[in-house]
């Protein structure tokens, strides 16, 4: 089954009581039970609910693993893999990273007796060089936020098979329209179904796919105990985004491909970061590992100055000023006082993020008003 199918069919079917084409959205907290512990597979709806079972069985197809396990939210999911470790263990992460999963790791799970170690991961030989023995878990993004940098998924899946190590990859950047982790040897794929997976920017959710039954057993267990669960109506919402991710995303990427070049050529940009310019460092491995590179583009101005950044942000029409990526719609952000304040600017230097780094999430409008609109705010300075 190819994606296009898949995303409309995979682990769906009509409702067996009604014939509903779309799954019904089954807003209930409980469920009747024929005698004690007899029931129809649901007894109370943060274990089990018949929404959230079908989204979890399309995610699981579409990530190529054989669990998914919602949550009500992209942190959720991730702090659910987090608690999959034990004190005294380490986390090898990429120093480029959405800045909540850095605050996440930092300071909440080292006062637990995790400790988190954020290194260059672009080059698997340094992963290999970091790992100690205390090192039970990868944790990847690829492309990184906001830098976007290219990971190769398959050569450190490999490193971290050979010494027993869990890999876990957040895929919010790419979706599994572009790339799918598990197929790389990843045990463990990480989704703020918020993003690209919803497309709509109307619901907070999270997601993770294993296709490790003893991991997806832990996993549930969480979700059921922790208590972290989307409600129906969330599922239901990223039901019906995933049935077009395909179209969304790839004409999401066209529309990147086209600014990253725009922004290139401009007299008054400085560096552009996009993975499918020859020039990046990693182009080749995105190549081999993506289906296309993506929806996000990111770019300093050529003077470093935080005025004019403020005024090319302040100056948009079609790119909203706001948080958050993979909607339909454009926005346009800054990830030193948004996304990623809450890491130190010292730390967000070491990667080249600037205060003046502006970060774009292009939606699927007609490019010619998405340009136009770049210009404008390029000329108001």
């Amino acid at each position: 089954m190819k994606i296009g199918t898949k995303v409309i069919h995979a682990g769906l079917g009509p409702d067996p009581q009604t014939g509903a084409v779309m799954t019904p959205i089954y807003q209930t907290s409980t469920y009747a039970q024929d005698a004690p512990g007899q029931h129809k597979g649901f007894e109370y709806a943060r274990t089990q609910n018949p929404t959230r079972s079908a989204l979890e069985r399309n995610l699981a197809a579409l990530e190529n693993g054989t669990h998914a396990i919602c949550f009500s939210s992209g942190l959720a999911a991730m702090d659910a893999v987090m608690r999959l470790l034990e004190p005294g263990d380490e986390i090898l992460s990429t120093n480029d990273l959405y800045g909540g999963s850095y605050r996440q790791m930092v300071q909440i799970h080292e006062k637990y007796g995790l400790k988190a170690t954020f290194i260059d991961m672009q080059d698997p030989s340094v992963v290999a060089n970091a790992i100690t023995e205390n090192t039970k878990m990868l944790w990847l993004e690829t492309p990184t936020n906001p830098m976007l940098n290219i990971l190769d998924i398959q050569a450190i899946c490999n490193i971290a098979k050979a010494k027993n190590i869990l890999v876990a990859v957040d895929n919010t950047f790419a979706s599994p329209y572009l790339q799918v982790p598990i197929d790389l040897g990843a045990q463990l794929v990480v989704h703020s179904a918020t993003k690209y997976l919803g497309g709509h920017s109307d619901v907070i959710h999270g997601a993770v796919v294993t296709n490790q039954p003893e991991l997806a057993e832990k996993l549930y267990f969480l979700q059921n105990a922790v208590g972290a669960v989307p409600g129906p109506q969330d599922c239901f919402l990223i039901l019906r985004g995933i049935k077009t991710l395909h179209l969304r995303v790839e004409r999401s990427c066209q529309n990147a491909a086209t600014i990253a070049n725009f922004l290139k050529d401009h007299p008054k940009v400085g560096k552009v970061y996009y993975p499918g310019f020859e020039t990046h460092p990693n182009h080749e491995v995105a190549k081999r590992q993506m289906r296309h590179f993506g929806g996000m583009v990111s770019f300093d101005l050529l003077e470093d100055s935080m005025e004019n950044a403020h005024k090319v942000m302040s100056n948009t029409h079609y790119f909203l000023l706001a948080e958050s990526l993979g909607g339909v719609e454009s926005l346009i952000g800054h990830p030193a006082s948004m996304t990623h304040a809450s890491i130190p600017k010292e730390e967000r230097l070491k990667t080249g993020l600037t205060d003046t780094l502006i970060r774009l999430s292009v939606g699927i409008e007609d490019i010619e008003d998405l340009i136009k609109d770049l210009a404008k705010a390029l000329d108001s300075f």
